[in-house]
C-alpha cells in the first residue's frame, strides 16, 4: 500500500504515547520501524523490559513446569522486579515530561488503573498524553508467541487477549487526548506534530502592547514600525517582519471590533500573531452563548457588534460573531520565537511560569491570561503577584496585562502595556533590537479616575520589592542599551543603600567612574599623556572637544529645590535637597551639610535662578574640595603616614651613603638611586599635601559644577559640554561656595598643542590634571556610545595612585601592560545608567524604576576593577 492511501497518525511533538496492547502484538516492531524513520529518537523509547534488566538483570522469569514451591518464589521474584521496574520507568516519565520531552512506553498496560497513572502523569505536566491500541487476533498472537526466544506461554497470551477487548469500550473515556485503535500498524502512516506555539524569528517581529480599542493608536505604531497598508487593506513590513500581538486587543476602547478585525484578517493571512489574553477569553465565551458578565468596557465591545448588526443585517452579523469566537478561543495562551529551535522570546499576556512554557493546558491558560495573584483588595482588584522575580530559564519574556507608565525590563521580563486606553501610551518591542516604539494615547478613553496608572502614580513613592532584583536583573537605556548586572554585585550594593546612603527618594543619580585612554602614553618617562585620549576621539570621529581642568577633591551630586515644598512632587516629602557622594553618603555631616543647602538655596533664590529658568530643582555633578573633606582617613592612613615613613627612612639612609662616600667606599650609584627614590618621596608628600587644607566653615568650602544635569522638566544631555562650562561660570557669580573650572576647547591641531602645553604646566604645578570630553555629554559612533570622558592625569599626580617609584624604568614598563578594557565598559554602561535614572527622576516616574538604575550602576561599582585606573 503507498503511503498516501494509508491512514496518518500524527504523534504530539512532546508529552506521552502510551502503548497498548497484549504480548507478541508489535509494539516493539512498531517503535524499531519510527525509529529507524527518524520520527522518534532511540532515546524517546521507554520500554518496562528495558527497565526489568537495569532492576533485575533480566526481562523474564520462567517459572512454568517448576514445582509449585520454586514458582512460587520465582513469580514472587518477577512481581518484585516488575514493581521496582516500573518505579523506576515512571520517574524518568515524570521528568522527560516536566521537561517537555516525547517518550513512549513500551509495555502491555491492559489495566485501567495503569493507563490511569500515565494520564494523571501528564495532566499534572501539561503535557498530552496518547494511546495507542495493537488490536491483534488472538490467532496471531498465538502464533509469533511460538517463535519468541521466551515465550509468553499459551494460557497467558489467550488471558491477556481477552482482557485487551473487555477494555476496548472504555479506553476512549478514560482521559486521553487522542485514542487510536490500530488492527494492523502497517496500514498505518506516521507523523510526528512540530512544537505548535514555536515560531522562527526569520528577519523579526514587533510585538505591540494591550491595544483595548484604540484602533488610531494600533495603526499609528504600526505605520511608525514601518508597515505599508496593500490595496487589501494588509499591512506588510519591506523585511518580512511579522507583527504579535500581546492580546486584550478590544475592550474599553472605542474600536475594539476594528482592532479584533484587523488581528483576524492579518493572523489568518500569515502576517501576524496573536495570543490569547482576559479580555479576549470572555468575549469569545459571550460570543459562544457562553453566560458571562460583560464589565470592565466589555460592554462597550457587545455595543459596537450590535451597532455592526444594524448596518449590516443579522446575517453578516452571526457570520462576524461565528469567526470572532473561534479566533478568540483558539488563541494560543502563549508563542515562543527563536531561530533553529532554541527560544529567544516567549510572548504571555500576563506572564508565564519557566516549566509553562512550551506546554499547553487549561491550568496554563489561566495563568497566562490572569498572571499570578493573591487575593483581591479593599475595592475588589486583583492584588498581583511579581511572577517574573523567578524567571531563570534565560528566554526574554514579553507581556502586558499589568499597566505601567514605562516599559518595565526586569529579570529578562519586558511588560509593553502603557495603558494607552487610560491616556498613557501603545508600546511596541522589536526584536531583536530589543527596542520600544511607543506612541501617545490621543485621549484618556476609559476616563477611569482609579485606573492603573493612576494607582501607579499613588504609588510612587513606594520602596521597591528588592526579591525582584536580588537576583539580577537588567535595564534598558536609551544611549547604551539594555545593561545586565548580576546578582553577587547587587548584594553588595543594596547593603550599602540600606545602611549608609541618603534617603532613596534623593538618590537619583550615580556618576559614572571615569576611564583613563584606552592607550598609554608613547612618551618616554610617561604613563598618561592628552596625546592617547585626542587621538581616541579623533578616530570615534568627534571634531570638537573640551579639556576641563581636573579639581583634586571629590565627586558629589547636588539636588537643590526650590523650596521644600516644591520637593514634595518629586521625593514626596518636604526638603531643600540633598548632597551626596558616588556611593550615595551623604556629603558632609548632618549640620554643616544642611548649612551648605541652606546658602545654596539662598543664594539661588536671590539671585533669581529658579525663576528665571522656570524650574522647581537642580541637578548638579560637581567636585568639592579640598579634598580632605571626605578622604580625610584615606590620606592619614594611606599617604600622610606612608609619605613620612619614607622621608624619614630614605633620608637617613642618603645621609649614610653619602658618609661611606666620603670615607671612600664606592657606593655613588647606590647614592644616587637612593637620592633620587628621595627625592619621589618628597614628590609624593607633596602631591597630595596640596589639595588639603583645614575646613573651619562654609568659607573654606569650593564646589566645582561641571554638569547641570536636569531641570524641571527637561535634561541637558544633549547640550555642549561649552554649555555645561558657561552654566558653571553662571553659577559661580551666583553664589560663594560655587566656583568656576578652568576649560580649553579643542577644534584643530594647534589648540590640541595648546591644551598639551597647559596640561603640562599645570601637572608640573602639582596638580592633578584634566579630563577630555567629546562635544557633547552623549555622543555615539556608529550607533554605539563612545566615551563621556577621558581622564588625563599628570606624572607628579600619580605618584600617589602607583606609588612614590612608579617612574622607575622597570616599574614603568610594567605598569604600561595595564588594561583598561572593563573600566571603559562599566564607564558607559554607568553613563547611560545615570543619564536614564535622571530621565525618569525628571518624568517623575516610580521610587521603584529609578532606584533600579541607581542600584544597577551601585552593583557595578561593587565589581572589582583596578582601583587605580
Amino acid at each position: 500500500m503507498s503511503n498516501s492511501s494509508k491512514r496518518t497518525i500524527h504523534l504530539p511533538h512532546a508529552g506521552l504515547v502510551v502503548l497498548v496492547g497484549a504480548s507478541n502484538s508489535g509494539k516493539t516492531t512498531l517503535l524499531d520501524r519510527l525509529v529507524c524513520e527518524g520520527i522518534l529518537l532511540e532515546t524517546e523509547v521507554v520500554s518496562s523490559d528495558h527497565f526489568r534488566k537495569l532492576v533485575g538483570d533480566t526481562e523474564f522469569i520462567d517459572w512454568s513446569g517448576l514445582p509449585r514451591l520454586e514458582s512460587d518464589v520465582l513469580f514472587y521474584e518477577y512481581q518484585q522486579m516488575s514493581a521496582k521496574a516500573f518505579e523506576a520507568m515512571d520517574t524518568i516519565l515524570a521528568m522527560r515530561c516536566r521537561l517537555n520531552k516525547l517518550t513512549v512506553v513500551d509495555a502491555t498496560h491492559l489495566y485501567a488503573e495503569d493507563r490511569q497513572k500515565y494520564v494523571q502523569l501528564a495532566a499534572k505536566a501539561h503535557v498530552p498524553v496518547m494511546a495507542l491500541v495493537l488490536d491483534v487476533p488472538e490467532s496471531v498472537l498465538l502464533e509469533r508467541d511460538l517463535g519468541r526466544e521466551h515465550p509468553r506461554g499459551r494460557q497467558r497470551v489467550k488471558q491477556q487477549a481477552q482482557l485487551l477487548k473487555r477494555n476496548l469500550r472504555g479506553i476512549r473515556e478514560e482521559g486521553f487526548n487522542a485514542c487510536y485503535v490500530l488492527k494492523d500498524v502497517e496500514e498505518m502512516n506516521f507523523v510526528r506534530r512540530v512544537q505548535p506555539l514555536f515560531h522562527e524569528i526569520g528577519s523579526g517581529i514587533d510585538i505591540i502592547g494591550d491595544i483595548h480599542g484604540c484602533y488610531r493608536e494600533m495603526l499609528e505604531v504600526i505605520e511608525r514600525l514601518g508597515y505599508t497598508e496593500d490595496t487589501e487593506g494588509l499591512y506588510h513590513h519591506p523585511d518580512g517582519r511579522r507583527l504579535v500581538s500581546v492580546g486584550d486587543v478590544m475592550s474599553r476602547g472605542p474600536e475594539s471590533l476594528q482592532a479584533v478585525q484587523f488581528w483576524k484578517k492579518h493572523v489568518d493571512a500569515g502576517l501576524a500573531y496573536m495570543i490569547d489574553s482576559n479580555h479576549g477569553w470572555k468575549i469569545g465565551r459571550y460570543l459562544d452563548g457562553r453566560k458571562v458578565t460583560l464589565s470592565h468596557g466589555d460592554e462597550r465591545f457587545a455595543e459596537e457588534l450590535a451597532q455592526y448588526e444594524q448596518k449590516a443585517g443579522k446575517t453578516a452579523a452571526e457570520q462576524l460573531r461565528s469567526e470572532l469566537r473561534d479566533f478568540l478561543l483558539h488563541a494560543p495562551s502563549h508563542l515562543i520565537f527563536g531561530r533553529n529551535g532554541l527560544r529567544h522570546v516567549v510572548v504571555a499576556h500576563a506572564g508565564i511560569k519557566d516549566h509553562f512554557i512550551g506546554k499547553q493546558s487549561a491550568r496554563i491558560s489561566d495563568y497566562c491570561r490572569y498572571g499570578d495573584t493573591e487575593g483581591q483588595d479593599a475595592n475588589g482588584t486583583p492584588i498581583r503577584k511579581d511572577w517574573f522575580v523567578d524567571h531563570e530559564s534565560g528566554e526574554i519574556v514579553v507581556w502586558g496585562h499589568d499597566p505601567r507608565p514605562q516599559p518595565t525590563l526586569v529579570n529578562q521580563t519586558v511588560n509593553i502595556d502603557q495603558g494607552v486606553v487610560f491616556g498613557g501610551m501603545l508600546t511596541a518591542y522589536r526584536y531583536p533590537e530589543k527596542e520600544f516604539v511607543s506612541v501617545p494615547a490621543h485621549e484618556n478613553y476609559a476616563n477611569d479616575p482609579d485606573s492603573p496608572l493612576v494607582r501607579w502614580q499613588r504609588k510612587r513613592f513606594s520602596p521597591p520589592n528588592l526579591r525582584k532584583l536580588i537576583a539580577g536583573y537588567s535595564v534598558l537605556t536609551e544611549s547604551y542599551g539594555e545593561v545586565r548586572v548580576q546578582g553577587e554585585w547587587i548584594k553588595s550594593a543594596i547593603d550599602t543603600v540600606s545602611h549608609v546612603t541618603v534617603p532613596m527618594e534623593e538618590l537619583v543619580y550615580i556618576p559614572p567612574t571615569m576611564s583613563p585612554a584606552p592607550a598609554v602614553s608613547a612618551e618616554e618617562g610617561y604613563l598618561e599623556h592628552p596625546r592617547e585620549a585626542l587621538a581616541y576621539y579623533r578616530g570615534q570621529g568627534v571634531q570638537t572637544m573640551v579639556a576641563e581642568k581636573k579639581h583634586m577633591g571629590s565627586r558629589a551630586i547636588l539636588l537643590l529645590f526650590k523650596n521644600e515644598q516644591a520637593a514634595v512632587e518629586y521625593v514626596g516629602y518636604p526638603t531643600l535637597g540633598a548632597i551626596y557622594s558616588r556611593s550615595g553618603r551623604a556629603f558632609f555631616e548632618q549640620s554643616l551639610g544642611k548649612q551648605v543647602v541652606e546658602k545654596l538655596n539662598v543664594d539661588l533664590r536671590t539671585a533669581g535662578y529658579f525663576e528665571r529658568n522656570q524650574t522647581d530643582f537642580v541637578l548638579l555633578d560637581a567636585e568639592i574640595v579640598p579634598w580632605n573633606l571626605k578622604a580625610r582617613e584615606l590620606i592619614a592612613a594611606q599617604y600622610a603616614h606612608v609619605g613620612e615613613a619614607a622621608l624619614l627612612d630614605r633620608s637617613k639612609l642618603v645621609d649614610k651613603l653619602k658618609q661611606a662616600k666620603v670615607a671612600g667606599r664606592e657606593v655613588g650609584d647606590w647614592l644616587e638611586e637612593m637620592e633620587q627614590k628621595y627625592a619621589n618621596a618628597v614628590t609624593f608628600q607633596e602631591a597630595f599635601q596640596k589639595y588639603c587644607w583645614d575646613v573651619d566653615g562654609l568659607d573654606e568650602i569650593r564646589i566645582a559644577p561641571f554638569h547641570t544635569l536636569a531641570h524641571s522638566g527637561k535634561t541637558f544631555f544633549d547640550h555642549s559640554h561649552i554649555w555645561h562650562m558657561e552654566q558653571n561660570r553662571e553659577l559661580a557669580g551666583l553664589s560663594s561656595l560655587f566656583m568656576e573650572t578652568e576649560y580649553c576647547v579643542i577644534t584643530d591641531e594647534a589648540s590640541e598643542e595648546e591644551v598639551i602645553r597647559w596640561w603640562n604646566e599645570m601637572t608640573e604645578d602639582g596638580h592633578e590634571g584634566i579630563v577630555i570630553k567629546p562635544e557633547r555629554f552623549l555622543m555615539k559612533n556608529r550607533d554605539k556610545m563612545i566615551q563621556p570622558a577621558i581622564k588625563v592625569r599628570g606624572r607628579k599626580y600619580l605618584h600617589i595612585i602607583y606609588g612614590m617609584d612608579y617612574l622607575a624604568p622597570e616599574n614603568l614598563k610594567r605598569l604600561k601592560q595595564r588594561r583598561t578594557n572593563k573600566k571603559e565598559r562599566h564607564a558607559l554602561m554607568e553613563g547611560a545608567l545615570g543619564m536614564e535614572g535622571v530621565e525618569r527622576f525628571v518624568r517623575k516616574d516610580t521610587v521603584d524604576r529609578i532606584h533600579e538604575c541607581v542600584l544597577a550602576a551601585l552593583s557595578l561599582e561593587s565589581e572589582p576593577i583596578d582601583p587605580r585606573l
